[in-house]
């Protein structure tokens, strides 16, 4: 069965593995200069949640735990990992694969925005080049040794998620998500397909949860009361962790610094990550 398979073998003349009950095998071959033990894909139902912050924020953790970390940015034609890093020029390469670049506290990244020429030039692809890309940022990046790699997926379940989900060895996947009821119903969407792929969801971050005032110091709900604990609870999901809103994340984010960012509210999810 090809990438594009449409599961209609009545209109199909290929003879593959899918006609006689097998399962086809899409898994891509790392770089032989990679030694990646642990994926996890960070994913959403929808753009705007915050899955590349969490992203960055998980990795810098994972680091300051004594980690070796890496992250694949995989939303390709929205790629922000760089500059939540302060990462600037472009990736090198030698006759056995590209060289991933380097955060100050030591974080190996891949971007398509660090092979660009300029970070604000627009990708213009269709979604089997993409996709492409993507399994080539596993195959042709010499990562070395890794113990947690961090893919930061585009939002929804098309062609990018279902090529990580089908080429890489996710381990399990965090889904991202926000408090508004619509959101919710979109992440039983990225939950299901995980299920459907045979991929765990390790947990649910809920991004932008509540705000606390610096004058009266209660926590308040900007978008509505969270959902997250009832929809971890119908997926048997057992780790749940909420972001606040606080302007210095973003500024973090603007100014390159994520790093810096300590992000107490996910230490547990850590945890459960280094139980793997």
């Amino acid at each position: 069965m090809s990438e594009n398979c449409t599961h209609d073998c009545g209109s199909c003349g290929v003879d593959c593995p899918s006609r006689n009950g097998q399962q086809p095998d899409f898994a891509a071959p790392a770089n032989a200069n990679s030694r990646v033990k642990k994926v996890i894909g960070v994913v959403s139902g929808k753009g705007g949640v915050g899955k590349s912050l969490v992203t960055s924020l998980m990795s810098a953790l994972m680091r300051r735990r004594g980690h070796s970390v890496a992250i694949l940015d995989a939303d390709i034609t929205g790629p922000s990992i760089p500059k939540a890093f302060g990462v600037k020029g472009q990736l090198m390469a030698s006759d056995e694969g590209i060289f991933p670049a380097v955060s100050a506290t030591g974080i190996k990244m891949v971007s398509l925005n660090l092979l660009l020429p300029s970070e604000t030039d627009p990708v213009v692809w269709r979604g089997p080049i993409i996709a492409g890309t993507v399994k080539q940022f596993w195959t042709d990046v010499m990562w070395e040794d890794v113990d947690f790699m961090f893919v930061d997926m585009p939002p929804g379940t098309g062609d990018v998620p279902l090529t990580v989900f089908q080429s890489l060895p996710l381990d399990g996947i965090l889904i991202v998500t926000s408090p508004q009821e619509l959101v919710g119903m979109i992440v039983e969407k990225a939950a299901n397909m995980a299920r459907m792929m045979n991929v765990p969801v390790l947990g649910i971050v809920e991004n932008m949860s509540y705000f606390v005032c610096d004058q009266c110091g209660k926590e308040h709900h900007i978008f509505g009361d969270s959902h997250v604990d009832e929809i971890a609870e119908r997926h048997g999901i057992a780790e749940v962790a909420r972001l606040p809103i606080q302007p210095a994340i973003a500024a973090a984010c603007d100014s390159g610094a994520i790093e810096m960012i300590e992000a107490p509210w996910l230490e547990n999810m850590a945890a459960a990550l280094e139980q793997l």
